[in-house]
């Protein structure tokens, strides 16, 4: 079972994005551009809904890429002497070189902000409201996608011993549902029943 063949994506709109993501627990933030913000906070961490900061995050919506690419340069080479590493939880694979900074996220913050007011870029902030409308968006599909994974979570279940299951399906379908409490999104009428309380339940399949 490949994770990114069952996590759910979101399609891209031909539309670019840079990003500021302040961490939660740290001073220190990653800047960067994506056609899919949503699925590249997921590449930077699993729980991207706690670890990083979605209240203090934003996003600048470009409509072509170059805007994206010199709106992000801006940033890197502005801030280029407050660089620091990634944070250690961070896959290396996608964390970047040269897009984490400490110390200065009100300044990249206000240039952020300049660049929209001073270019006509429409600003995104916070963050976690742009994540609400895309959850939205993807709530119609939500009920039907959240019953297939059960599916394959109780299939793993019943006809695979202990020390082989993958558990990918039950992380993935917990992340997503955790994500949607997290930004305060009611599941009841979004999911259906079994899942709500599969989700609800500590022994779901002891249980039934």
């Amino acid at each position: 079972m490949n994770e990114e063949a069952i996590y759910p994506r979101f399609a891209s709109r031909g539309r670019t994005f840079v990003y500021v993501l302040p961490c939660r627990d740290e001073d220190i933030l990653k800047v960067g551009f994506s056609r899919d913000p949503l699925d590249r906070f997921r590449t930077l961490h699993r729980r991207y809904f706690e670890f990083f900061d979605l209240d203090r995050g934003l996003l600048v919506h470009t409509d072509h890429l170059r805007d994206a690419r010199r709106i992000e340069r801006l940033l890197i080479t502005t801030f280029a002497d407050c660089r620091a590493p990634a944070p250690l939880v961070v896959p290396p694979s996608a964390a970047g070189h040269t897009e984490w900074f400490r110390g200065v996220s009100a300044q990249v913050d206000a240039l952020a902000r300049q660049v929209c007011a001073e270019q006509g870029f429409t600003l995104h902030a916070p963050l976690s409201s742009w994540l609400r409308d895309r959850f939205g968006d993807w709530s119609e599909l939500l009920f039907g996608w959240s019953m297939r994974m059960l599916e394959m979570i109780e299939y793993e279940h019943f006809n695979v011993p202990s020390d082989q299951r993958s558990g990918r399906a039950d992380t993935v379908l917990r992340d997503v549902l955790d994500a949607y409490v997290a930004l305060g999104m009611a599941m009841e009428k979004l999911v259906p029943a079994p899942v709500l309380a599969w989700y609800r339940s500590d022994d779901y399949f002891g249980n039934r």
